[in-house]
């Protein structure tokens, strides 16, 4: 049996880049930075950030694209891919990336926002419109249950 799972958490690096198929498919494209930090065995804090690409398509793309702006933070869930192509130069070029399977955007960012191409409607007001989910108090009644 094989796994190629991967999960990260981190900020957005670039505001996401959405594109269309011939075929009429939205297709993402953004940057995630993730952070690891240790003591050396000197003691001395050190800190490595490092770079993914992250591809989405269809309707996680579009969520994407409408609610995701850059120093945001996401957690991606997915699979590792490798592309090869020939650049103009002759040479043979790769690029690994991320494609989303799953995506879990972070708490809103106070002051962000994001123009979409037809209107200029913040980021915050875009959150606005999601559900907002509270935590109940109380008790449950027997009123309440549906059955």
């Amino acid at each position: 049996m094989n796994l190629n799972k991967v999960m990260i958490l981190g900020n957005i690096t670039r505001d996401p880049e959405m594109r269309t198929t011939p075929a009429g498919k939205a297709v993402v494209t953004l940057g995630v930075a993730t952070n690891r930090r240790w003591t050396n065995a000197s003691g001395q804090k050190q800190e490595q950030a490092e770079f993914h690409n992250v591809v989405l398509w269809g309707r996680l793309a579009e969520i994407a694209n409408q609610y995701l702006a850059k120093g945001a933070l996401v957690l991606i869930e997915g699979r590792l891919q490798t592309r090869t192509w020939e650049g103009q130069d002759g040479v043979k070029r790769y690029r690994t990336e991320i494609i989303a399977e799953n995506m879990q955007m972070g708490p809103r960012l106070a002051g962000a926002a994001k123009a979409t191409a037809n209107n200029d409607i913040s980021r915050e007001e875009k959150m606005d419109d999601l559900p907002i989910i509270e935590e109940e108090t109380g008790e449950i009644e027997a009123k309440d249950i549906p059955f």
